[in-house]
């Protein structure tokens, strides 16, 4: 009886979970899952591990949003790493402007400092906004933009790329100059695969690409990640 219990307790906990991840999205975007499930994915905002120490308004749960076409590119280049035992895992993708609204609340705290030494350690935080790392409006609000490496499926870890996502410094710029052969070279295979399926880079931010024909170039949204 008791293992019954636990059973139906999953099953539950489980349905709950499925039910959480569908919302009726605007026309236009979709669910990465739905597009590709074997996309892996770490939503960095929704938890404490981030620039700012805890979760970001607007994020709800570990699902990725993007418009179709994002979507679509995204699966063409899982398919061709997958033969390779690679993965794509996104960090972030949409992001509701209620939440680049927290970011730039934060940024005006200036005795906020809890992850300063892991995220930016070099940058004074009165100057993220002159250095673009924060600003009022993102790219990622408009769902054709999004953050993310590669892992091997084999050891399950991700592929050196010489500084860690997020890290506010000249260490994160995608030719930084003071690196090891293969991190410039895992750089490289990212990069590459993402500009040869239609994406732009983000020349601060080795992570960071836009879909080039973005499905809604003019169009900041702000519904929540559920």
């Amino acid at each position: 009886m008791q293992n019954f219990n636990h059973l139906l307790l999953c099953f539950l906990i489980s349905c709950s979970t499925l039910f959480a991840q569908k919302q009726n999205l605007p026309k236009g975007f979709v669910y990465l899952h739905d597009i590709d499930a074997t996309i892996q994915s770490e939503l960095r905002y929704l938890s404490n591990n981030n620039f700012i120490g805890k979760p970001i308004n607007g994020y709800k749960n570990n699902v990725i949003i993007v418009s179709k076409p994002t979507a679509l590119a995204l699966h063409q280049i899982q398919k061709k790493l997958l033969p390779f035992n690679l993965s794509l895992k996104v960090f972030d993708a949409y992001r509701p402007q209620q939440a680049v609204d927290h970011f730039v609340k934060w940024a005006k705290v200036l005795k906020d400092t809890l992850m300063k030494q892991q995220y930016y350690p070099k940058v004074p935080k009165s100057k993220l906004f002159k250095l673009g790392y924060i600003a009022s409006k993102s790219g990622h609000t408009r769902g054709s933009t999004v953050d993310l490496t590669i892992v091997d499926l084999i050891t399950g870890k991700e592929l050196d790329m010489g500084s860690p996502f997020d890290f506010f410094g000249e260490e994160s710029h995608p030719k930084q100059p003071n690196l090891t052969y293969k991190q410039r070279a895992n750089r490289l295979l990212l990069r590459n695969l993402m500009l040869s399926n239609g994406f732009k880079p983000y020349e601060s931010e080795w992570w960071h690409f836009t879909l080039k024909k973005e499905a809604f170039p003019n169009t900041y949204f702000n519904f929540p990640i559920k």
